[in-house]
């Protein structure tokens, strides 16, 4: 079939050739294009925000991951993602999926406060307790972009999954639909490897304290270190942490950070997109995706390329085992694409180390675009790892 359509290639490259180049784009790290001088300051403001190392007097703790955002968010530029991997864990309990909350579960903080913080007592790292039969790594993810996903409308994702299922071909994702902790309403998970997350805010929300424990009007519970909540009596700073401004301040900059600009496009990467859609691959890594209407002109109907439709898929045993928010233990959201070429690890874990080992690790929904990976040629393979070097 690869040979047969082989014949094509060099003809369907001079269609897809617009939609693969870009005039002057942002760099790593910068702002979208064409923001107004208060969508700039509010930026800037956010990136300090963003980077600053917070301390046990601004609410650090008592368990946590890392002082600031960008320790973990740092590649190839603030905003972008690392070989930072965490750990999740739970167990099964009678058929039943368990997070083990008794035990902190199923986020584990690796880091604690103590005297060397200026807190008066020590406390301890989260480690995975033995009651776990289910340990899963989540590698740290970019955040170029995301403002033009949570730009995106929730139709357009429920749209994109009616127009997947009609197609019948088994690849098929769904919406995730998840609860909107600050109106209580169901709206659609955008981010976050399960898609569990509805949108930036939330998500700043929600690293503010699960990864540096800060407390926050979205998010306002202290997490009880390894799930014990009497170690709370000794938390230095046991108030809300932030009012809400810090929180707002990374959104912003999330909101306002410009998607990957896209590496040099040779022939070889034109040929190899030709050969990513015709193997499948576009099934669930959506090339271009249109935001909806917005105050902010540099998000208002803007067109973006994200190789990801943002839907649930059932991922067999690339699935972690992890349920989460609408996913499933088997479920994972497809993962965005764009600046690809910067990332060094792959998978939600960070087990692959090359493109070709990523993609044959597919199962589930992406079971057949890997066979048909498998049963390229090598010149194929070359073209089609140029093409996903290009991004």
């Amino acid at each position: 079939m690869i040979r047969l359509r082989s014949f094509l290639l060099f003809h369907a490259v001079l269609l897809i050739a617009p939609l693969s180049r870009a005039s002057d784009p942002p760099t790593f790290g910068d702002p979208l294009s064409g923001l107004t001088a208060a969508e700039a300051a509010a930026f800037a403001a956010g990136k300090v925000e963003f980077a600053e190392e917070d301390g046990i007097d601004e609410g650090l703790g008592p368990v946590f991951n890392e002082r600031s955002c960008g320790e973990c968010h740092n590649v190839p530029a603030i905003g972008g993602g690392s070989t930072r991997v965490e750990t999740r864990f739970a167990t099964i309990t009678n058929g039943v999926f368990d997070p083990l909350t008794q035990y902190g579960g199923t986020l584990m903080q690796d880091h604690a406060i103590g005297p060397a913080d200026g807190s008066p007592h020590q406390f301890l790292a989260e480690t995975v307790p033995g009651a776990a039969t289910i340990v899963a790594g989540r590698r740290t993810t970019p955040l170029f972009g995301l403002g033009l996903v949570n730009a995106t409308d929730d139709s357009t994702f429920v749209n994109l999954a009616m127009q997947e299922s009609l197609l019948g071909d088994g690849t098929a994702g769904h919406v995730a639909y998840v609860t909107n902790v600050n109106t209580g309403l169901r709206d659609v998970g955008k981010f976050g490897w399960k898609a569990q997350v509805p949108s930036l805010l939330i998500f700043s929300g929600d690293a503010y304290l699960n990864e540096m424990g800060i407390t926050n009007p979205i998010f306002p519970d202290e997490s009880c270190p390894q799930g014990d909540c009497s170690e709370l009596q000794y938390n230095p700073m046991p108030g809300l942490n932030d009012d809400g401004s810090g929180v707002r301040a990374f959104r912003d900059f999330m909101r306002l950070l410009a998607p990957p600009p896209r590496g040099p496009i040779t022939f070889e990467a034109l040929i190899g997109q030709v050969i990513f859609s015709a193997i499948g691959c576009d099934a669930c890594h959506t090339p271009t995706l249109t935001t909806g209407s917005n105050a902010i002109a540099a998000l208002d109907h803007q067109v973006y390329h994200p190789y990801s439709d943002f839907l649930l898929h059932y991922m067999g045993s690339l699935g972690d085992g992890i349920k989460q928010g609408d996913a499933t233990r088997r479920e994972m959201r497809t993962a965005p694409l764009w600046g690809l070429r910067m990332i060094t690890t792959f998978l939600h874990d960070g087990r692959a180390t090359t493109l070709h080992d990523a993609i044959v690790a597919h199962d589930g929904q992406g079971k057949a675009a890997r066979d048909r990976f498998i049963a390229l040629s090598a010149i194929e393979k070359s073209y089609l790892r140029a093409f996903l070097k290009s991004l």
